[in-house]
Formats: structure tokens, C-alpha cells, sequence
């Protein structure tokens, strides 16, 4: 089964433009994700949807986060992605008037149930900001005389 990588790679955007100083146009971030500008254009738009990003229209203008990066958790991010499916199992289905699979599933179900609760409950604990700081701290120990304000190459 694939895995579903739109979370991960939205935050990745929000923290390339908020090492970035200024607007950041979708050309810029495109490079940074190794992607189409078209692609980053329409994940941002529906998180501007949502108040996490906003546009500035003009020259000079481009993409700005619309909160600051404590205000952000993963969970508003994966909200504002119409909260993809969590985990990748799921109930057997093929034969509903069987005892053993209503039983089986509905085992299964109540764990999966908290095992998602739990994690949604831990997205909303993490913001942007303990992401961005987790990076800067990874960065320094890497290239300790990087100036603020460059996007971060792969």
C-alpha cells in the first residue's frame, strides 16, 4: 500500500518559508521541494483556506506564513489537508455475518480508534515552531556559519 506523504511534505514548505525572509514564491519553493511551482501553488492555496498561509500579490510578492510558527500545530496542518487516513490497516470486510470477524473487528477497531486518537492528540501538541527549532539546532551542528534567510538546499 503507498503511504501518504502530503503531511510531511506540507510542513516541509512551511518551514522552508519561514527560514526564508520575506515572501516566498512558489518558483522558490518548487526548487526547494524538487517539484512543479503548479504543485505548490495548490497546496498553499487550500491552506490559505485555513489562515496558515496568506499571498502577496505584486512584485516582490509570494507566499508568507499567516501565523507565527507557535501558533501552527501539525494538526491544523493536517486538518487543513482534510485529515488523510492516519493508519494504513484496516478491518477484513469479505464476510460481515461471521462471528469471528465481528469480533476480530471490532477489536481491531477500538485500538485503531486510540491509537489515532492518540496521535492527533500529539499533533496538536507540536507546533511549527518546535519544528523550525529542531531544524535550526540540526543546521548549526552541520553548517555552523549559514546565514538566516537562504533556502535550505537538499
Amino acid at each position: 500500500m503507498k503511504r501518504d506523504s502530503r503531511l510531511s511534505g506540507i510542513l516541509h514548505v512551511l518551514l522552508h518559508m519561514a527560514e526564508h525572509e520575506g515572501p516566498s514564491t512558489s518558483e522558490i519553493l518548487a526548487r526547494a521541494m524538487q517539484t512543479n511551482p503548479v504543485v505548490i501553488r495548490r497546496i498553499l492555496s487550500g491552506l490559505r483556506e485555513r489562515g496558515i498561509v496568506r499571498s502577496e500579490k505584486g512584485h516582490g510578492g509570494g507566499w508568507v506564513l499567516a501565523r507565527d510558527l507557535g501558533e501552527i500545530t501539525l494538526r491544523d496542518v493536517y486538518d487543513a489537508i482534510d485529515s488523510p487516513t492516519l493508519l494504513a490497516m484496516n478491518n477484513r470486510t469479505e464476510t460481515p455475518d461471521c462471528l469471528v470477524e465481528q469480533a476480530v473487528n471490532a477489536a481491531l477497531e477500538d485500538s485503531f480508534q486510540e491509537a489515532e486518537a492518540l496521535l492527533l492528540a500529539r499533533f496538536g501538541e507540536v507546533t511549527l515552531k518546535t519544528l523550525h527549532a529542531d531544524f535550526q539546532t540540526r543546521l548549526t551542528r552541520t553548517h555552523p556559519k549559514r546565514k538566516k534567510g537562504h533556502v535550505h538546499e537538499h
